[in-house]
């Protein structure tokens, strides 16, 4: 069970977080209009356009061919995070006349791309941005929702705005204690443990842990710090850095059972200290409140990870907090964020 936010979706009940009965109402695809096409995967396209009303900047995302349900869970999360900070605003929900795409309809974020920025980004910078992503989580795992897919692709950063927004929740699920959930979600170089062993009783510590790879690429100026070929590959680069003897240990707690046909994996790896990455180029970015925060998102047992708002009260985000108005000791609203 979650340490936090466990039994928000049973308190609010099943008008919160029911989805296959939830109904929509679709409005016409006429007043948008498609500029360029931004980039595609597997569950959609996705296009940049314009509001013809009002002539805004906005991202269309057209769904592909999926289970009804899957595209109602998409949106009714949306609708339920609708004024989260930090996250895609949802402005509208079109289908075509012949009932045969369904679109959403979302604000533009003028996004720079990570395959550039993660090496330019500077110390402060990298203090903003992860602030404003744990932000954003703690908002939506105090609303009962997990991402399941957090990723670089899926983090939109507006360089020049200083501005992040989480996007793509096709994949997000609202959290119940004690259900078995797909272990097929998210990608491959951010999937957490529980992930790449089958383990089905997660929470919403896997976006934390999918956070503390992208905070490590960060500060190690790496585009992807843990980069495995398959999923059993993806588990032992994570095992030579953290160590087969925590990873034991983590399998016996939670009674997994665990067989590979990859020899490397029943190896014996000791635990690499967090100082063996640091270089020259990267050891301003790499200081010991840094090393100390990756330390503690990348944890094999998921009850070892900092909750979203307990990462934020790190000395990590001192300087963040105060220059955004917060001060040390202000008390937090049932949210877990500073009153404002």
């Amino acid at each position: 069970m979650s340490r936090v936010y466990a039994d928000v979706n049973a308190v609010r009940g099943k008008s919160w977080y029911e989805y296959n009965k939830f109904r929509i109402e679709w409005s016409s695809p006429d007043r948008y209009e498609i500029v360029r096409r931004l980039g595609g995967g597997k569950y959609s396209e996705v296009f940049e356009g314009v509001d013809t009303v009002n002539s805004e900047r906005i991202v269309i995302k057209v769904l592909k061919p999926v289970a009804g349900h899957k595209i109602k869970r998409e949106i009714k999360v949306l609708r339920n995070l609708a004024g989260a900070p930090n996250c895609i605003a949802l402005l509208d929900v079109v289908r075509d006349p012949s009932r045969l795409y369904h679109s959403l309809v979302t604000e533009f974020v003028d996004n720079s791309d990570w395959s550039s920025l993660h090496s330019r980004l500077t110390d402060p910078d990298i203090r903003h941005y992860m602030f404003q992503l744990l932000s954003a989580l703690d908002f939506v795992h105090s609303h009962g929702i997990m991402h399941r897919d957090i990723k670089p692709a899926n983090v939109m950063i507006d360089h020049q705005r200083r501005e992040l927004r989480v996007i793509d929740w096709g994949l997000a699920e609202f959290y119940h204690p004690g259900v078995d959930y797909h272990t097929r979600v998210g990608s491959r170089q951010y999937k957490s443990p529980e992930l790449l062993v089958g383990y089905k009783r997660y929470d919403y510590s896997l976006d934390l842990w999918s956070t503390g790879c992208m905070f490590a690429a960060m500060i190690f100026r790496k585009q992807h710090f843990f980069r495995g070929s398959d999923n059993e590959d993806q588990l032992l680069k994570i095992m030579r850095v953290l160590g087969t003897e925590k990873f034991d240990a983590y399998l016996r707690a939670y009674s997994i059972p665990f067989e590979s046909d990859l020899e490397d994996l029943l190896g014996n790896y000791p635990p690499r200290p967090w100082t063996r990455f640091v270089t020259p180029e990267n050891q301003h970015l790499a200081t010991p409140d840094a090393l100390a925060l990756v330390d503690r998102l990348l944890r094999f047992d998921p009850r070892e990870r900092p909750t979203a708002a307990e990462a934020m009260a790190g000395t990590y985000f001192g300087t963040v907090r105060v220059e955004g108005g917060r001060k040390e000791g202000e008390a937090l609203s049932d949210s877990g964020f500073a009153s404002m």
